[in-house]
């Protein structure tokens, strides 16, 4: 039994998800068990920060240095704080913060450079920092090596889900709702042979999750509020179809996976876009945020039918966007006779399952186990994830 700290922020920014876990077994035969979770907000101007470099501010070598230093420092905190009245960790898997993610092809598909065939991703927060504030061994960089095989980088979940949600008879979706979305897919896993039950699994980015209408609400509010709690403000408005039906033109929902986005694509510049569109129809702010759900229930719908082998039998929702009741009404209603549920009801936290999952990766590459799988995220082979960074 190995005591793993999953740590991550994602594309959302509102703080560090820190998931205490025991893990046993080998492979993709896993036991993990959940001791505790917590999120740790970022302080306001490191948040700002972050957003605005995700934005695509222009900074120096040395504030960007700053900016790392402080995000492996508030990284290492967290995981300092998830451990308070539990036994120590052994071992550190930190995610890190993505400030930076251009995919592997989009230099083909905007005739650009050669150059940019090659995905490239930047997730600050250093793991050796993180090693040495807390003295536990620390995983990091786990993107990296799945590009540099000529993959996406994302979704890495993919095969933790495989891990930990596979059911014998039964086809199932994970959906994950943070910032961007992300699906796994996972057929039966009956077959006698588990490679070729491997080689069946799908997985990728299916567009904007929270992060058009966390920016919505900060624009509408001033700064005043940064999400829609239970999504109760979109349910008071009335969406428009007809400009969902135009925002889903947008190249990204035709592209055929392997495929992963992030705030690079859908953020504030994509949003602004969306508020022009809408001026036309004079909705008010609760219409425009119902319209913005919709989309982000819409496009994750029509990545299910456009590009899944089959529905699947159940799917089941983690992140932020599970706790949206009007989003997850949406998904009931468009997914109709297919139960939407989230991971809470198989036995796994819905909060905390993408930190939970990079604790299984850290322990995964501790035991030299390979993290990605090609047939998601379009890499040549499969190859470790992470770099090991020892306290000592």
């Amino acid at each position: 039994m190995t005591r793993v700290i999953g740590l991550i922020s994602g594309t959302s920014v509102d703080g560090i998800d820190a998931a205490l876990v025991d893990i046993s077994g080998t492979g993709f035969d896993l036991q993990v068990e959940f001791v505790a979770g917590a999120t740790y907000p970022y302080q306001d101007d490191l948040r700002k920060r972050i957003l605005a470099v995700c934005a695509g501010q222009a900074i120096s070598m040395a504030e960007l240095a700053e900016l790392d230093d402080a995000i492996a420092i508030a990284f290492a905190q967290a995981a300092q704080n998830i451990q308070v009245d539990h036994q120590p960790a052994n071992l550190i898997g930190s995610h890190g913060q993505t400030v930076y993610h251009r995919p592997a092809g989009v230099g083909d598909r905007e005739n650009t450079s050669p150059r940019h065939r090659l995905g490239y991703t930047l997730q600050l927060g250093r793991g050796a920092v993180i090693a040495q504030l807390t003295g536990i061994t620390t995983v990091n960089n786990f993107r990296v090596a799945d590009v540099a095989a000529g993959g996406q980088g994302a979704p890495l979940v993919s095969p933790v889900d495989a891990a930990l949600f596979s059911h014998p008879q039964e086809a199932r979706c994970i959906q994950n709702i943070g910032g961007i979305g992300n699906l796994t897919y996972l057929p039966p896993r009956q077959d006698s042979q588990p490679d070729h039950w491997l080689e069946k699994i799908r997985g990728w980015d299916t567009g904007p999750g929270n992060s058009l209408l966390d920016l919505a609400v900060q624009y509408l509010t001033n700064g005043t509020k940064t999400y829609d709690e239970n999504g109760s403000w979109a349910a008071s408005g009335t969406p428009c179809h007809a400009l969902v039906e135009h925002w889903l033109e947008q190249e990204y929902f035709h592209l055929p996976p392997p495929k992963s986005t992030g705030r690079e694509l859908f953020g504030v510049d994509y949003l602004q876009e969306c508020i022009k569109d809408s001026e036309q129809y004079q909705l008010n702010s609760a219409d425009l945020l119902a319209t913005l759900t919709e989309l982000t229930a819409v496009s994750i719908v029509h990545n299910y039918r456009s590009f899944l082998p089959k529905l699947p039998e159940r799917v089941f929702l983690c992140g932020g966007g599970s706790r949206n009741l009007y989003l997850k009404n949406r998904l009931q209603q468009l997914l109709e006779p297919v139960p939407v549920l989230t991971t809470d009801e198989v036995g796994l936290s819905a909060d905390f399952k993408e930190a939970i999952a990079f604790a299984v990766l850290a322990y995964w590459r501790q035991l030299g186990f390979p993290g990605n799988l090609p047939t998601v995220t379009g890499a040549s082979k499969r190859v470790l994830l992470g770099e090991i960074n020892f306290s000592q």
